[in-house]
């Protein structure tokens, strides 16, 4: 390829260039692939919290009195009370990171009902919608 570029460069034509080199006009003059670009790594926030930080934010949302609110609510909160812990997606990043983004409300836990269990003893004496 390079004693095409070469011959090409002297003035020659290109049909005899790729004669001479070997190659085919199709291959010489195709555009080379342009090289992979890898995305460099996101560099690190300077503003980052820190682990004894988050660790102070999921102390705050787990305390007893905010264990039942959204995020948001405690958010709100804390700014009427003039307290700044992070923002509304950091806290929800906080808890995404420790798997408390759910329902935060406490539920009862209802056991297994069972369907009842019905016997006939002759025909028509029984009507359910269980199948």
């Amino acid at each position: 390829m390079d004693a095409y570029t070469a011959l090409t460069q002297q003035g020659i034509p290109t049909r005899e260039a790729a004669l001479t080199a070997g190659v085919s006009r199709a291959t010489a003059t195709r555009k080379p692939c342009p090289p992979v670009i890898v995305p460099a790594p996101a560099p690190v926030p300077v503003n980052k919290i820190g682990p004894d930080e988050r660790a102070h934010i999921l102390e705050v949302v787990n305390s007893a009195r905010f264990v039942d609110l959204p995020p948001i609510q405690i958010y709100a909160q804390l700014l009427d009370e003039g307290k700044y812990l992070c923002s509304i997606s950091t806290f929800y990043r906080v808890l995404e990171e420790n798997s408390q983004v759910k329902e935060r409300r406490r539920q009862a836990r209802h056991p297994p009902r069972k369907v009842p269990e019905l016997s006939a003893t002759r025909p028509g004496q029984v009507y359910t919608c269980y199948a």
